[in-house]
């Protein structure tokens, strides 16, 4: 059974009530691998929603998330600061597998303008977070003679880095693979560029990763240590 099908299979047989389901992620764009999962979106008029629930289905690892109209509509708007919602893109970017009442074409229109409109800005006090954890990595990795210390070092500055480019860029945010397809598309090379800087750290020369790196703090202000300050909680 391909995912398409599958994906409805499941929808119908854990919840023949739902108004609506989204098959999101890698399957639904055409990026599937032998290990990819299906993210479903299923909508409910009540409850058991919200819940997520991971589960086996023909042969198919399910990660199933349950929302009714309002919960999807809650979570979309608590995740959107953080310029990173997999809810929000498994339904502007997937298939719609069935739709009762009109729900998914509107969720789905809802979610296509949003994702269109972008971001929201990213605080500056965010960005010199950035800045500042890549620079305590950078320091370390300059003074780290040990080859598996510089192995951890190194690929933390390669997520960070990333991560702040995308900041930078304006762009949606994403873990993962997603952070790597998202980067490729938001400021093409730099991923190659990362990659090829953590394979030199491997070989012994971190020269390459730190010049990189540098490129990407240098688009912000630069490295970040003195006169960094942030208020604790009481």
């Amino acid at each position: 059974m391909d995912g398409i099908d599958a994906a409805r299979a499941v929808v119908e047989k854990q919840h023949p009530e739902a108004r609506t389901a989204f098959l999101g992620g890698s399957v639904a764009v055409g990026r599937g691998t032998a290990t990819s999962d299906l993210d479903i979106v299923v909508l409910l008029h009540g409850a058991p929603a919200p819940y997520r629930e991971s589960l086996q289905y023909a042969g198919w690892p399910v990660e199933m998330f349950v929302h009714t109209e309002a919960t999807w509509h809650a979570y979309i708007d608590r995740e959107l600061p953080t310029r990173q919602s997999p809810l929000l893109w498994m339904c502007a970017a997937g298939l719609v597998l069935f739709d009762t009442d009109g729900l998914g074409a509107r969720l789905a229109a809802h979610a296509r303008k949003l994702t269109d409109a972008g971001p929201p800005p990213v605080p500056a006090e965010e960005i010199d977070d950035h800045r500042y954890a890549i620079t305590d990595l950078l320091d370390d990795l300059a003074g780290s003679t040990d080859r598996s210390e510089q192995l951890f070092i190194a690929g933390e500055l390669v997520r960070r880095t990333g991560e702040l480019a995308l900041a930078a860029a304006g762009s949606w945010g994403g873990g993962g693979k997603w952070l790597a397809r998202r980067l490729e598309r938001a400021v093409p090379g730099l991923s190659a560029r990362l990659h090829h800087g953590l394979q030199e750290v491997l070989s012994g020369r971190v020269e390459p990763l730190v010049a990189v790196v540098d490129e990407v703090l240098e688009q912000v202000g630069g490295r970040l240590w003195v006169g960094y300050k942030r208020a604790g909680t009481p």
